[in-house]
């Protein structure tokens, strides 16, 4: 195998082909369009299910940021014998930062940024972030309508990211040269690594397809490093290994890609 071929491979189960991978894994659902019923047993139940997380940050996390929300969009597989496979993602967003001093050594006292038109700019700062992975897990038919449905435990594996997000209030680029978009890294914190999950809840899965829906609660775990080359409030390179920590709550609406049976009908 030639090293062309090795690196369009890595290329593909890299983060940032989490969406193709998503795809092609939907496409294997159209092998499990056959009309069933949940009433009758377990079935082959290929999902889509978007969500929002609210999550509280912990150790090294909860030193850069305060409490934070996630949305995401997840492709899971249940199979007959009740096991889950998936693959998902999540958009992470936040207003509190608690490094909030990055930037006052470009300060005046008053806490704004100097323009080249002599205007007194204000910033902010702001929490964003990502993660991808595969999730696998197994759903347990207690206190439920049927055997599709129930106490699911999901554990996963994948990549988390985030950053500090600086935002200009009534200024640009192009007048505060002190934080374009070149200058921005060097305050950002931009910060990834490989991510572990656990999660806990109930999975609904309506007999009529109506109401399908998740709850639980669930803990990641992110083992990252900073990846910028150099801080410049800090003025070297941050070398620390990370444990970031997210605890949090999630709520999901379901898709079922699966067709109702249809009623049946008899005559004399």
């Amino acid at each position: 195998m030639s090293d062309r071929i090795r690196h369009i491979r890595f290329r593909f189960v890299a983060p940032n082909g989490v969406m193709a991978i998503s795809f092609a894994l939907i496409l294997l659902t159209l092998e499990f369009s056959a009309q069933i019923n949940l009433k009758d047993s377990s079935v082959v139940a290929p999902m889509i299910c978007s969500s929002y997380s609210f999550q509280i940050p912990g150790a090294d996390m909860a030193k850069r940021f305060g409490v934070n929300s996630a949305v995401g969009l997840q492709f899971l597989l249940k199979s007959k014998k009740n096991w889950i496979y998936g693959i998902g993602g999540d958009f992470m967003f936040g207003n509190t930062v608690n490094e909030n001093g990055i930037l006052d050594s470009i300060k005046t006292s008053d806490g704004f940024l100097i323009a080249v038109n002599g205007k007194l700019v204000d910033s902010r700062l702001l929490e964003r972030g990502f993660s991808a992975g595969f999730k696998f897990g197994k759903l347990f038919p207690v206190f439920a309508p049927n055997r599709n449905s129930g106490i699911v435990a999901i554990a996963g594996i994948g990549f988390i990211q985030h950053k500090i997000r600086i935002e200009l209030i009534d200024g640009t680029n192009e007048i505060t040269p002190q934080l374009n978009d070149e200058m921005k890294k060097g305050y950002d914190r931009l910060t990834n690594g490989i991510s572990l999950s656990q999660s806990l809840g109930y999975l609904h899965l309506s007999n009529n397809r109506i109401t399908n829906f998740y709850a639980g609660i669930e803990i990641t775990e992110g083992f990252t490093k900073n990846r910028r080359s150099f801080d410049y409030d800090l003025m070297k390179k941050d070398e620390r290994l990370r444990t970031d920590l997210l605890y949090g709550i999630r709520i999901g609406w379901i898709l079922p890609l699966y067709k109702r049976a249809p009623k049946e009908f008899y005559t004399n």
